[in-house]
C-alpha cells in the first residue's frame, strides 16, 4: 500500500469529510560554478507527503519526509483543524481525473538515469563555450531534476506523472574597459536532446564581451527592445499576479473590472500555455488533480481570462481554472499541503518579427538584455520599477550604436501594453531565479523613460 493510501484509508477511518494527499519522489543533481570552474556538485534523493484535510469545513495542512508516519500526519493536520474557522464556500474535492490528452517531451529516461560525472561534463561545456580573454570570472549552475508525483483524495482521485527537467544558468563577467560588465545565457527544457549547454555558455559571452567599454544613455524617452530574457522577468514579476482570480477580485490587480475590456494593442496576446512540449510548467493535470488547459489571458488586446485553484474558485463562486500549484524547488513540483494558484508556462503570442527587423525598425531605442530589482511599485495601478543593467545597446536609426551603462526603468503595466509595437519571433523556456516559467520572445515597447544610472 501506497503512502498516499496509507493517509486516505486512516483519514477514511477517522470519519473525516475529505482528506488530499500529495507525494513527491524527487532526485536532484545540481553543479555549481564559481571562479570559472565546478565548485561542487550535489546529488539528493527526496520523498515526502503532504496532507490536506477537510471536515466540517474546516481546512488544514501537515506535511513529512517520513513516510512511514502517513497516519500520524492525517491525525496532526486534523488535531489543527480545530484552530480554523469553517469555511463555508467550500464544497469538494475533485472526484477524479480524465483526460485523453497528450504532451510530448516531458520526461526523458535519459535525465532519470545521467550520472554526475555527466552532469559535470555538461556544467564544463558551459564553462568552456564561455571562456575568453576578456572574461575574467564565469558563475552559475546546472539543475537535473527527475520526480514522480501522487495525488489522491478520499473522493476516489488517484493520478500520477513522472516528469524530468534541465536548467543551466552562466553569468559572465569582465573587468576590460572603462566598467565592469556582465553577460548571462540561461537555457531550460525537460529533454537532454532540447539542452544546448554550448549555448548557454555563448550567449552569456556574447552579451559580455559585447557590453566592454559602455556609453551612457541619455536621459529621456525610448523605444525600449526588451530580449527574452528580460521579457520573462517581466511576466513572472509584473505580469502574472494580475491575472490570478484572487488578486483581480480583491481589486488589487491593475486590471481589476477590466475583464472583456481592451486592455492591449490588437497584436498582442498572452495565454498560459499547459500543453507546450518542452515547457517547464507543462502538465496534463494540475496538482489539486484537474484536467490543465491552455487559455487565454489576453487575446488580441481583449482581456479574456484569469487563473484560480480550488479555494479562490470556491469563494468568488467559480470553478477551479485547473491551475492548483506546489512550486517544488528548484523546478517541478512538490507535496506542499497547501496549493496556490499561478500560471503553468505564461507565454506571449505575437505578430513573430525577427529579432534583427526589430532592431532595424527603430529609430531610438534601448535593447535590454537583462533585468535585475524587477516588482511592482503601486500593483493596483500597474506601475513597477526595474534596472538594466546587462546587455545594454544603444539604438539609433536602426543599428547598434553602442552598449550602454546602466538605466532604471519606472514604468506602468497597462500603458505600455497599450505601446506595444513589436513581438519577435524567438521564443524560448525563460526561468527566473525562484520563479514562475514563461515562454517568451523579444518585445518593443514604444515611449518608455529612463533614468542613467
Amino acid at each position: 500500500m501506497s503512502a498516499c493510501d496509507r493517509a486516505l484509508t486512516h483519514a477514511k477511518n477517522l470519519k473525516i469529510d475529505e482528506c488530499e494527499s500529495v507525494f513527491s519522489q524527487r532526485k536532484i543533481i545540481t553543479v555549481r560554478i564559481t571562479d570559472s570552474e565546478i565548485a561542487e556538485i550535489k546529488q539528493n534523493q527526496e520523498k515526502s507527503l503532504g496532507i490536506r484535510v477537510i471536515n466540517q469545513k474546516k481546512i488544514s495542512a501537515a506535511q513529512t519526509t517520513n513516510i512511514e508516519e502517513a497516519p500520524k500526519i492525517v491525525e496532526q493536520a486534523l488535531s489543527s483543524s480545530a484552530l480554523q474557522r469553517p469555511k463555508e464556500f467550500w464544497k469538494s474535492l475533485p472526484s477524479e481525473f480524465k483526460s485523453s490528452a497528450r504532451i510530448e517531451k516531458l520526461y526523458d529516461k535519459k535525465l532519470v538515469n545521467i550520472s554526475g560525472t555527466q552532469a559535470v561534463d555538461i556544467a564544463q561545456t558551459m564553462i568552456n563555450a564561455a571562456s575568453h580573454s576578456k572574461i575574467s570570472c564565469i558563475t552559475g549552475s546546472l539543475n537535473i531534476v527527475s520526480e514522480s508525483l501522487e495525488i489522491s483524495n478520499t473522493n476516489g482521485l488517484c493520478c500520477s506523472d513522472d516528469a524530468t527537467y534541465i536548467s543551466g544558468t552562466i553569468n559572465a563577467d569582465s573587468e576590460e574597459g572603462s566598467l565592469p560588465v556582465s553577460g548571462i545565457g540561461q537555457a531550460s527544457c525537460r529533454t537532454l536532446g532540447a539542452f544546448t549547454p554550448e549555448l548557454v555558455g555563448s550567449d552569456a559571452l556574447k552579451m559580455c564581451v559585447d557590453s566592454i567599454n559602455p556609453q551612457k544613455p541619455e536621459a529621456g524617452e525610448y523605444s525600449i527592445i526588451f530580449d527574452p530574457y528580460s521579457v520573462g522577468e517581466l511576466l513572472a514579476f509584473v505580469f502574472s499576479s494580475n491575472f490570478d482570480l484572487k488578486t483581480y477580485s480583491d481589486k488589487k490587480s491593475c486590471f481589476s473590472n477590466k475583464l472583456g475590456s481592451k486592455i492591449a494593442v490588437d497584436e498582442f496576446s498572452l495565454i498560459d500555455d499547459a500543453h507546450a512540449p518542452e515547457g517547464i510548467g507543462s502538465k496534463i493535470f494540475d496538482d489539486e488533480g484537474f484536467e490543465t488547459t491552455s487559455q487565454s489571458l489576453i487575446e488580441k488586446g481583449i482581456f479574456q481570462g484569469l487563473y484560480s485553484d480550488l479555494f479562490h474558485a470556491f469563494k468568488e463562486g467559480k470553478e477551479s481554472s485547473g491551475n492548483a500549484t506546489r512550486l517544488g524547488s528548484p523546478m517541478g513540483r512538490s507535496a506542499e499541503p497547501i496549493p496556490s494558484a499561478a500560471p503553468h508556462n505564461i507565454r506571449i503570442i505575437g505578430n513573430g518579427m525577427s529579432r534583427d527587423e526589430i532592431i532595424k525598425d527603430t529609430k531610438k531605442g534601448l535593447l535590454v538584455g537583462r533585468l535585475w530589482y524587477t516588482y511592482a511599485v503601486n500593483p493596483t495601478k500597474g506601475d513597477f520599477s526595474c534596472t538594466a543593467r546587462s546587455g545594454v545597446r544603444i539604438i539609433e536609426n536602426g543599428k547598434i550604436k553602442s552598449p550602454g551603462t546602466p538605466v532604471r526603468i519606472v514604468h506602468n503595466l497597462p500603458v505600455m501594453l497599450q505601446n506595444i509595437s513589436a513581438i519577435g519571433n524567438d521564443s524560448k523556456n525563460v526561468l527566473q531565479w525562484a520563479s514562475l516559467p514563461s515562454i517568451a520572445p523579444t518585445v518593443k515597447a514604444e515611449r518608455i523613460k529612463v533614468i542613467p544610472i
